[in-house]
């Protein structure tokens, strides 16, 4: 999904494309490609190029490369940033998020529950739209607990071929990862509603398994609210207001995406109005804009001046050149010295 992004819109542009997938997903490049290779595209206009830092590193420092385009994480974006503007490219890289769901005491609560669990639990968890933290504003709290962790218990864990609802994470460190932050949450003191770890799995067990996770009173100094998880694990915090809410959204180091679930359309205008977050969804769980609108973020989801597709894709790809032009009568000259008139 991600590639298709930027090479289309970047071939469309006129420009040739390398394209370096994550090592830990190497074989979609590959039929990417060779469909388009099927649909006639010149051999040469798309590339891609597998490797780890070095092939990384080759692309930001190479001179015929001239533009940069990546999604990651916050630290590697930051990097990729760093190293091929130095290196006088242009650069669109967009890092991590922690999207925040603000609930207000009058949203349609099936919804709201709905939405949580398609945000929280969809891809495992493992994108950086997903809604990850629930702030509810009181008195709503509980009943909306409920709601979600019944709906949790009719999820179906494992092989996708079964027809299952959610599948493993991508490598057994991430998944160790992930299911560090439900011990931290124990020590942090937050209430671990549905631990993930304790499931029945629809297929081969030695996969890298975990469930849908739900905590509840997350402290916002615990590290299991400050950090990008990755991962099916959804946190909620509780507010005494719509203020209270909106400042911690606005506090976070993180702009990528949000969302606010009511049925006061003041509230939600004043909401897209003062939330500093590029992505914003009313009613909307994951809000990624549609295609002629550009994706990204603000803050420390993304580094440059450029967001993905829409117009903001096709003005990256594409330099421009002012040309002037006269084609001299003879019979017209002479000196001035002033602006030109017309």
């Amino acid at each position: 999904m991600v590639p298709l992004w930027f090479f289309p819109i970047a071939i469309a542009a006129g420009n040739t494309v390398v394209l370096k997938p994550s090592e830990k997903d190497p074989s979609a490049a590959n039929w990417l490609a060779a469909l388009f290779t099927e649909a006639g595209l010149p051999n040469g206009v798309f590339n891609v190029l597998h490797g780890d830092k070095e092939a990384v590193d080759g692309l930001l420092e190479h001179p015929d490369v001239k533009a940069i385009s990546f999604v990651g994480s916050t630290p590697i974006a930051q990097c990729i940033y760093e190293t091929a503007a130095r290196n006088g490219k242009r650069v669109q890289a967009l890092g991590g998020a922690k999207n925040h769901m603000l609930v207000l005491p009058d949203a349609d609560l099936d919804l709201t529950a709905d939405a949580a669990i398609n945000a929280g639990f969809g891809s495992a968890g493992e994108r950086c739209m997903a809604i990850s933290v629930v702030v509810a504003v009181e008195p709503v709290t509980d009943e909306l607990i409920e709601k979600i962790t019944s709906r949790m218990a009719t999820l179906r864990i494992g092989d996708g071929r079964r027809n299952c609802d959610m599948g493993p994470l991508v490598t057994k460190q991430h998944r160790d990862k992930v299911a560090s932050y439900i011990d931290i949450a124990n020590t942090d003191g937050a209430k671990v509603v549905v631990d993930g770890r304790n499931i029945e799995v629809d297929g081969d067990q030695d996969g890298f398994w975990l469930g849908p996770t739900l905590i509840d009173d997350v402290p916002v100094t615990s590290r299991v609210y400050q950090d990008e998880i990755f991962g099916p694990v959804l946190s909620v915090v509780r507010v005494r207001s719509y203020e209270e809410g909106l400042n911690l959204i606005n506090s976070g180091a993180f702009g990528n995406g949000t969302a606010i679930f009511t049925n006061d359309g003041g509230a939600a205008r004043r909401f897209q109005n003062e939330v500093e977050v590029g992505m914003v969804g009313i009613n909307v769980p994951i809000p990624v804009p549609v295609a002629y609108y550009s994706f990204g973020g603000f803050k420390d989801s993304i580094f440059g001046s450029s967001k993905a597709y829409g117009l903001q894709g096709f003005q990256f790809f594409t330099r421009e050149k002012a040309i002037t032009s006269r084609w001299l009568d003879p019979s017209h000259g002479g000196i001035n010295l002033g602006f030109p008139q017309n």
